[in-house]
């Protein structure tokens, strides 16, 4: 994947409004990014979008808690990125705001790389005390739930 990824993560760090090692920080990111990078292997899905997910999809939050704008203002800032740190087809691009603007809807989709990057969050529910329900997730996903759970609640950093 080619991409500039320190500078991209530089931006966001710079831009993050909460606890860098909070409950929404980089350790939750690593863990998301982690997951989806394994089940979106597995999938076919598109590595760019679930790589940029998981270091976008919480990047604009204002709170660690009810923020139910996020979602809309990171896929904002997703597109606003784009040919800055990132070099995105129309269609990727497309699915990476979708993803972001509805991770938090508890929908699930029949597109390998849209469930993917929810599948990643998903299983990081963890951290906040909550198995993930194999029901929003995708078969290769629930596989992980176990594993997933335990690294989440001992805050696991990759």
């Amino acid at each position: 994947m080619d991409y500039q990824r320190p500078e991209l993560i530089t931006y966001i760090r710079e831009n993050f409004k909460l606890d860098w090692h909070g409950t929404h920080g980089a350790n939750h990111w690593a863990r998301v990014l982690h997951h989806s990078k394994v089940i979106g292997e597995h999938r076919g899905a598109d590595l760019l979008v679930v790589e940029l997910f998981g270091f976008l999809h919480d990047s604009c939050r204002e709170n660690e808690y009810q923020d139910p704008g996020h979602g809309k203002r990171a896929a904002e800032l997703a597109r606003e990125l784009n040919q800055t740190y990132f070099d995105l087809k129309p269609t990727q691009m497309q699915n990476l705001c979708y993803a972001i603007e509805h991770h938090s809807g508890g929908e699930v989709s029949v597109d390998a790389t849209i469930q993917t990057c929810w599948d990643g969050d998903r299983l990081d529910l963890g951290r906040v005390g909550i198995v993930p329900s194999a029901k929003y997730l995708s078969p290769q996903a629930t596989q992980l739930i176990d594993l997933a759970v335990v690294m989440s609640m001992k805050k696991t950093t990759l």
